[in-house]
């Protein structure tokens, strides 16, 4: 049976290590052709955040709590007095099916009066959860103030939760929800693609000028004639036709024009709350000697009980006992010298050290000169 286990674990090893070689194989090969709308996009054309307050009605009991969401309560009055009705002063509206949201949705280029939105509705006060509710319409607005779309309709929570004798159970978060095609536009926004002139800007999502002088050669060989300019690393300019119909015709073949994109640079990327690290490529390590000793602290706390003898006037105490310990491993120097990604990751490897010391090394690495990227911290 051992003999069994090691065998299976012997041939996961080598198929773990099959796969990492073929994926660093992959991240190895060189730059392939892209279509241009894969790389870069047309000035102008994006979506727009809208956002929006309302209020969700018709929970079962898990609403806001009014004495802690006092805007809840004055939300719901000033909607009422809009449909006449008249909430007398002083009341204590203790409304737990109701419950105050921001609402959020992203309105596409070239969005038409008519047309259907998703919406995200999320609580803004101390609902336990929005399950079941109905949103009121709410307008949404945009980055100048006006109203571009009016949002209402059923939630659709994902999370569930059940609670009885003091325990409880919950899956996923209840205080937000979806309403697919809860908005409906009202007005679009002005969008001129090179309506004056016919001039047009196609901007690149990275900034590299050698990117952007293929893109530019690229273009104008697809169009036998000089239609392309480069501004700068990221903005190229077009001189497309005025005409409407020609105009859409001409930015269809520009997104389809192939361009290989130049290598990106070096770069290792840490996120220092998560631990991960991610290295591109064309990371290189010089040769260089590296010691990382593991520090470590051990607290240790023991409670006792002290007792008075009897028949005295002391007190029973509970005593806290703590000992404090360092303990630091002797770190030895290992050589690590990589030329390419494959031999970079066994060189790291082969120090046998923890994420967090790995960000550690890196940073070091890098400024003594041996580690050949940009460092990244995210």
């Amino acid at each position: 049976m051992m003999t069994g286990t090691r065998r299976a674990r012997g041939a996961f090893s080598w198929l773990a290590r099959g796969l990492a070689l073929f994926l660093l194989a992959l991240v190895a090969l060189p730059a392939q052709a892209e279509r241009l709308r894969d790389m870069a996009s047309f000035a102008g054309v994006r979506d727009n955040a809208l956002v929006g307050y309302g209020l969700v009605v018709g929970l079962d009991g898990t609403g806001d709590r009014t004495t802690q969401a006092p805007f809840t309560g004055q939300s719901l009055t000033n909607m009422l007095s809009q449909l006449g009705i008249t909430v007398p002063p002083g009341t204590n509206m203790q409304l737990r099916n109701v419950a105050a949201v921001m609402v959020t949705a992203e309105m596409p280029p070239f969005a038409r009066p008519g047309q259907n939105l998703d919406v995200v509705v999320s609580s803004v006060g101390n609902a336990d959860s929005l399950r079941g509710g109905t949103l009121l319409m709410t307008p949404l607005k945009g980055a100048d103030g006006a109203t571009y779309a009016l949002a209402q309709g059923n939630l659709l929570v994902a999370g569930a939760s059940a609670s009885g004798g003091g325990s409880s159970v919950q899956v996923n978060q209840q205080s937000g929800g979806r309403i697919a095609n809860g908005a409906t536009v009202e007005r679009g926004v002005p969008l001129d693609l090179g309506a004056k002139g016919g001039l047009l800007e196609l901007q690149l999502q990275t900034d590299d000028f050698g990117t952007a002088q293929r893109a530019v050669s690229a273009i104008n060989q697809e169009f036998g004639r000089v239609v392309a300019s480069a501004r700068n690393a990221r903005v190229i300019t077009l001189d497309g036709p005025r005409d409407a119909n020609a105009r859409v015709n001409f930015m269809a073949r520009i997104e389809n024009v192939q361009v290989t994109p130049t290598e990106e640079p070096a770069k290792v990327v840490l996120n220092s709350r998560t631990g991960s690290i991610v290295l591109n490529g064309q990371v290189t390590l010089h040769r260089a000697a590296v010691a990382q000793g593991n520090l470590s602290i051990v607290i240790d706390s023991s409670f006792g009980v002290s007792q008075p003898n009897p028949f005295t006037d002391g007190d029973t105490v509970v005593v806290q006992d703590t000992q404090v310990s360092i303990q630091q491993q002797p770190g030895t120097l290992k050589v690590v010298e990589g030329a390419d990604l494959l031999e970079v990751v066994d060189a790291l490897n082969s120090l046998g050290a923890t994420p967090n010391d790995l960000m550690s090394i890196l940073e070091a690495l890098k400024e003594a000169g041996s580690l050949r990227a940009e460092l990244e911290i995210i």
